[in-house]
């Protein structure tokens, strides 16, 4: 039932109330749900907030104290051998200096504040500004990419802390970063850091300490505004950033802390610029603190425990388990001090790396000869251009990894350019034709290198490289080019990088980085394992086609490095040598042949050694005698003969993924199985990526084969006919046979003592002996190029008077078939010149160079061939006879050893 109004006033106004009570009830009710949310806020708020409150003290509950004694007192740390029992040395606090706040000077302290952390006058111990920075960067790269720590978090980290990156780590840090805020001063916290920080290898800690190290500076006032700056540099990376070692790196890392301390104030712009104009070596004290037993292998040690860690090692009271094998270093210490192998000079260096295989573990390392402590160490610092031992690595591994090459894969050595147009040269200035992959890389073949290279591409090529733990590319500072697969780096890589490469190929393609510590133990009974993982840098088929390939630089009558060969060993490796650039051989008068760096890095199944030779700097000297230039594979020799013995030789093993098939040595783009035609000699065995081997027969000897028989069937075998004629009373000699090639020599004898040459290297032909000796035996030897040999000889009969009576009558002509006689001249020679008609015994020509004609033989005949036609009786007596019934050619019949060479 409608509701009933008296006027139409009323029903409006009814309208109106209903409207505003509908809109007044929808925002109570839209009220109640934003107060339920934020009713649900609060209470979940408040639910976080505890569970945090509680979560950060148990996470706190156990931390330890602020103990004033650890923060200023040193406790020395032990480093033990591999067998977790030797104890190589203990490293503690007598190389530190302490210094307190009011002996540094204000600019040492600017620089460190600087760089490390500007506002450290404003905050408590935590600066939230660079958290928030730091967060964003472990959220996009991971927990523990970037840190946030302030001077104080260090200190404490340094001081009381186990180094893992987790939560509960960070959560302690900070709460004892707040604590030690409150328990001290600023100026005493940035004390304790100044004392206690690491600079450089040789247990080189805190800034009196390294002052007086870098620069003779006892006092810190004397150090200038460039100085402190450098010194402010290296914490953050004490090997990279060392002024003796990476001077380059060292300068970029300096300018950076003056540009630090003129943006925020400390200096002006106009002192920074004139402090960057000094050369960061220049103030350097020399270095001749001799090196004591062990110490180049402990300075890695350190630097690795620095870097993985960022414990104190000088101070913090730590054990430390090391790779070290006792025997090995000491033999590899004894050969640096030129005991067991003779160096051409002091200033000859070399570096070398051991490692096992399996593990990555290094056991031994050539750091250099006479070498001081905290000096460069020859085997992990220098970067030097890798040669032909990159080969491997850029080249024919990835060609094996990404296009299932085998090892036979064939390659046409031949003229080449870069893509750049840029020709490349053999070393040998010289090509090959078509090789294949491993004879390529076991002559050590630029060209093939380089294509190997391109049919790859530089992107794979690269990828390979750096899975292999080389730093190419952007991460090294240069561009990636194609002069990498030649070793034609500008930066280079070092002993231990490239040991870590090849062990990859040795271990079934498994790389594992290199490492010295295997675990820290801290003095709160804290353990950090630091051994690194292994990880697939390529398949198995890879590791070992390539391997099998370097075998053959060691073993093949062609390879590079067959000095390194030990009976019993099975050694794979690769030779490298790089070249003085034109300017470089200008300014230091280098001459021709002299090189810069040699290398040869190899492997057994279980060791890799990889060392380098060569001088610290080019004005030292350069590699020039086949001696120096022998030394490194000489080095490589002598250690992995040590290391090796008393060990399971064993040897590579095959995996399933690998098959080993005969084929045809290369000669041509393709890779076929041999024919029942093709000889022996060219037959090889060469090793395919399963479901790669090749399916198709070569025809080329069968082809070859075809063809000989074709020619011989075309060709006519020589023939030689003699006989009397008693109305010329002459002898006629007929050869022929061969073919438009077929040269003939034709010798003659008699048994009355005349002999004679009556063709030499001519043609088919004919002649006569005029006025034979009544009686005599005149004998013809026939010989050829190409076209066999035959005899024939002919007996001239009795003249009348001489002859005896005979009573018995005949017809004219009976003596020709006189059964005594035997039968016609004629048909004597003629039989007797087909039953002697036989190829020469010389053996087959080789099958992979054809039958060729002996271009020697024309050029050494005394006389120009006989032509067609003139060898007969002709009016002007050529190689018959002459007007005096002599012939030409007066010459004795050719000896044996003389009819070999014309054959």
């Amino acid at each position: 039932m409608s509701d009933n109004y008296r006027s139409r006033e009323e029903r409006r106004r009814a309208m109106n109330d209903n409207k505003q009570t509908n809109k007044s009830q929808g925002n109570k009710k839209k009220g109640g749900i934003f107060r339920k949310i934020v009713a649900a806020v609060f209470i979940l708020g408040i639910i976080g907030l505890i569970a945090g409150v509680g979560t950060f003290f148990a996470l706190i509950s156990d931390a330890p104290k602020v103990d004033d004694s650890v923060l200023k007192d040193s406790f020395s740390s032990k480093i033990y051998a591999n067998d977790g029992k030797t104890v190589l040395k203990e490293v503690g606090g007598e190389k530190r200096t302490y210094v307190q706040y009011d002996e540094i000077p204000q600019t040492v302290k600017n620089a460190f504040i600087a760089t490390e952390d500007v506002r450290f006058y404003k905050h408590h111990g935590i600066d939230f500004y660079r958290i928030g920075g730091a967060v964003v960067a472990n959220f996009k790269e991971g927990f523990g990419s970037e840190g946030a720590s302030t001077i104080t978090q260090q200190v404490v980290k340094n001081s009381f802390l186990s180094p893992e990156k987790t939560v509960k780590r960070k959560v302690q840090e900070m709460w004892l970063s707040y604590q030690l805020e409150r328990k001290y001063s600023k100026q005493q916290i940035l004390e304790m850091y100044l004392n206690k920080i690491y600079f450089s290898t040789g247990e080189v800690y805190g800034i009196a300490k390294a002052a007086e190290t870098f620069y003779g500076v006892t006092d810190l006032n004397d150090l200038t505004i460039d100085q402190a700056a450098m010194l402010a540099g290296l914490p953050k990376a004490p090997s990279t950033y060392n002024p003796y070692k990476n001077p380059e790196n060292a300068t970029k890392r300096r300018n950076t802390v003056l540009n630090l301390m003129a943006k925020n104030g400390f200096i002006t712009q106009a002192e920074a610029d004139k402090a960057k104009q000094v050369d960061v070596q220049a103030n350097l004290v020399e270095q001749n603190e001799k090196t004591s037993k062990y110490d180049v292998f402990i300075d890695q040690v350190i630097e690795e425990v620095q870097e993985k860690t960022d414990a104190n090692v000088s101070s913090s009271g730590l054990e430390i388990y090391t790779t070290l094998d006792v025997d090995a270093q000491d033999y590899v210490d004894q050969l640096m001090n030129n005991e067991i192998v003779t160096f051409p000079n002091d200033k000859f260096q070399a570096g070398l790396v051991v490692l096992n295989n399996e593990t990555g573990a290094v056991e031994a390392i050539g750091g250099g000869r006479n070498r001081v402590a905290g000096g460069l160490n020859f085997a992990t610092d220098i970067e030097r251009q890798p040669g032909s031992t990159i080969k491997p690595v850029l080249d024919y591994g990835p060609a094996v990894e990404y296009l299932k090459w085998s090892t036979a894969e064939p390659i046409k050595d031949e003229p080449h350019q870069y893509s750049n147009g840029t020709q490349i040269r053999n070393y040998s200035r010289n090509y090959k034709g078509w090789v294949s992959a491993r004879e390529a890389l076991g002559r050590s073949l630029n060209i093939p290198a380089l294509k190997a290279f391109q049919a790859v591409g530089a992107d794979k090529a690269q990828e390979f490289g750096e899975g292999l733990g080389l730093e190419l590319g952007e991460s090294s500072g240069e561009k990636f080019a194609e002069a990498f697969s030649i070793g034609g780096f500008t930066k280079g890589v070092t002993p231990m990088e490239l040991a870590g490469a090849y062990s990859a190929f040795a271990n079934e393609g498994m790389f594992t980085k290199p490492y010295t510590v295997t675990k820290v133990k801290f003095s709160d009974g804290t353990e950090l394992d630091l051994s690194p993982k292994p990880k697939r840098a390529m398949q198995d088929y890879t590791a070992f086609m390539v391997t099998d390939m370097m075998k053959s630089v060691v073993e093949a009558p062609y390879g590079t490095a067959r000095a390194v060969r030990v009976p019993g060993l099975d050694i794979a490796g690769k030779t490298g040598t790089s070249n003085f650039s034109a300017k470089e051989k200008a300014s230091f008068n280098i001459p021709e042949g002299g090189v810069k760096d040699v290398w040869f890095s190899g492997f057994t199944p279980k060791y890799t050694v990889s060392v380098w030779t060569g001088y610290e700097k080019n004005s030292d000297g350069y590699i020039y005698s086949e001696n120096e230039k022998a030394m490194a594979k000489n080095i490589f020799k002598q250690v992995i003969t040590h290391v090796s013995q008393g060990e399971e030789k064993g040897s590579f093993k095959q995996p399933d993924s690998v098959v080993k098939r005969a084929v045809e040595k290369v000669s041509s783009k393709d890779v076929k199985k041999p024919s029942g035609a093709t000889p022996k000699d060219s037959i090889t065995y060469e090793y395919f990526v399963r479901g790669t081997e090749p399916t198709k027969v070569s025809q080329v000897f069968v082809e070859k084969e075809k063809e000989k028989e074709e020619k011989e069937e075309k060709e006519e075998k020589a023939k030689l006919t003699a006989s009397f004629s008693e109305g010329s009373n002459a002898i006629n000699v007929n050869w022929s046979g061969g073919d438009d090639e077929t040269e003939f020599t034709v010798n003659m004898t008699s048994s009355d003592g005349v002999s004679q040459t009556l063709a030499d290297k001519g043609s088919a032909g004919s002649t006569s002996i005029p006025s034979p000796t009544p009686g005599a035996t005149y004998s013809f030897i026939l010989s050829t190029n190409n076209a066999g040999s035959a005899s024939a000889s002919v007996k001239v009969p009795q003249t009348a008077e001489e002859e005896p009576e005979d009573d018995s009558e005949s017809e004219p002509g009976d003596e020709e078939q006189n059964p005594d006689e035997g039968t016609r001249p004629e048909d004597e020679n003629e039989n007797d010149g087909e039953e002697t008609d036989q190829p020469d015994s010389e053996g087959p020509q080789n099958p992979d160079q054809g039958q060729q004609p002996d271009q020697g033989e024309t050029e050494n005949s005394s006389e120009p061939p006989s032509q067609p036609g003139n060898n007969g009786n002709n009016g002007n007596g050529n190689n018959g006879t002459n007007g005096n019934g002599q012939g030409n050619n007066q010459q004795p019949p050719a000896t044996p050893d003389q009819q070999t060479e014309n054959e």
